[in-house]
């Protein structure tokens, strides 16, 4: 999906030229991954000439959205903030990132108290 959402419509040939040296796949394996998306929603395909062109019928944040609220449901029982206490935790957000949070959270209750 990232590759869809940097680069536009690509054909399967396209994500896998695209694909960081490190991580090689096998053509067939990137086709499969899009039919399985294109069958989910998560992608359009329009047959130009002989190749499916891909591209992604679903926004980053919409994406990144939908992962989430599934790990959040199947990891923290659908708690957000025990979502939350597990990266402050594990040291995975940084005392900028910490205060970033801290001021969003502020911003939002500032705006629900409205």
């Amino acid at each position: 999906m990232n590759i869809l959402w940097e680069r536009g419509p690509s054909t399967v040939q396209g994500v896998v030229d695209y694909l960081p040296p490190g991580r090689p796949l096998a053509y067939t394996t990137v086709q499969t991954v899009l039919n399985v998306l294109h069958r989910k929603g998560s992608v359009r395909r329009k047959l130009r000439g002989r190749a499916y062109h891909y591209e992604p019928a679903v926004s980053r944040l919409d994406a990144a959205s939908t992962a989430l609220r599934d790990l959040t449901r199947k990891l923290f029982g659908g708690s957000a903030e025990e979502l939350i206490l597990a990266m402050v935790k594990s040291r995975q957000l940084s005392r900028q990132k910490l205060s970033d949070l801290r001021k969003l959270v502020e911003d939002a209750d500032g705006r629900i108290r409205k």
